[in-house]
């Protein structure tokens, strides 16, 4: 009848069906170890759980295994960009078809929800982002044993970036290998990713420093309301190479740029970071750094695979390195 709920399917359900103990049914539902049943009432089992329409109850198996087979992910208050989705997607995915499954969770300051690590109590956290001593210690109170990364950011142990933080690096040495030296920094002025733009602006710095001798001629934020006048007032100053924080940016100076009839790159030599679609849709196409969001987000997967089953964490490859795509504008 509609409305009425339909009643779960068990294992004592397919047992009945079969004529077969509750005993060996469970045995080949559950996959236990160390049986051995026939290969042909196996078959029989699982053909009919599939007929009858049988859903292993996750529940119960986390509590009977103490795995409940998901990893959580805590991820900043970062919009979720291209970069971010590629990313969370291929994450997904590996996991996925190695039978786990990837929940998202972002915390906010004064939030009252009651966090997932508990609630959920996942066979790993991960943080896109070092945690705080004090979630730390929350999730370590909540029973969750596998946390990635597992001591605080500038905590002794701690680990440091991988390759796909070098871009700024990149950025700056090719615009001074083109001959720039009067270069510039465009921010973003999304304030929820103001501590990740900080990171960038100080690594492109350190390097431009360690280069030349020299810091920025000028630094920005740059928005759709400003980039015109930013870009005129840097052309007074001299500016003659941008690096921008990431290829949003870049485009709003790259069409300041062509409004104001300053040649690119003759003129000014832009470079952004992420390589998305759009940087190699602009006219001219966009110099950029790229990062290998895809093969990340495996590796991601792969690190927390390796801590929910205690096998050999993985090694970092490829994948995690940043690389210069050189195109028009530089």
């Amino acid at each position: 009848m509609p409305g009425v709920p339909t009643k779960r399917v068990t294992a004592a359900d397919v047992a009945r069906s079969l004529g077969l103990s509750r005993a060996t049914v469970g045995f080949v539902l559950n996959d236990t170890p160390g049986q051995t049943i026939p290969a042909a009432t196996r078959d029989r089992v699982l053909a009919e759980a599939k007929r009858l329409g049988y859903r292993a109850n996750s529940a119960a198996q986390a509590l009977a295994s103490g795995k409940s087979r998901i990893i959580l992910l805590v991820l900043p208050d970062w919009p979720l960009d291209y970069s971010m989705r590629t990313h969370l997607d291929e994450a997904s995915l590996a996991l996925d078809e190695a039978g786990y499954s990837l929940v998202t969770t972002t915390p906010h300051p004064g939030g009252q929800a009651r966090p997932l690590w508990e609630t959920l109590r996942p066979d790993v956290v991960m943080g896109m982002a070092p945690f705080t001593r004090e979630q730390l210690a929350e999730i370590r109170g909540s029973g969750v044993q596998q946390i990635i990364p597992p001591v605080a950011a500038g905590e002794e142990g701690a680990v440091g970036d991988l390759g796909f933080a070098d871009g700024p690096r990149l950025q700056v040495n090719h615009l001074l290998e083109r001959g720039r030296r009067q270069l510039a920094f465009a921010a973003s002025p999304d304030p929820r990713i103001a501590d990740l733009v900080a990171q960038r602006r100080e690594l492109a710095r350190k390097t431009l420093s360690k280069q030349t001798d020299s810091g920025f001629v000028a630094e920005a934020t740059i928005s759709e309301m400003n980039a015109l006048d930013q870009l005129r007032e840097w052309i007074d100053q001299g500016v003659d190479g941008v690096v921008a924080y990431n290829d949003d940016i870049a485009a709003l100076l790259l069409g300041a740029a062509l409004r104001s009839d300053i040649a690119v790159p003759e003129q000014l030599a832009i470079v952004g970071h992420d390589d998305t679609p759009l940087a190699r849709l602009l006219v001219p196409a966009l110099s950029t750094v790229r990062v290998d969001n895809a093969g990340l987000g495996r590796f991601l997967a792969e690190l927390a695979l390796s801590a929910a089953t205690g096998s050999a964490p993985p090694h970092a490859g490829p994948e995690t390195d940043a690389h210069l795509v050189v195109r028009e504008t530089t």
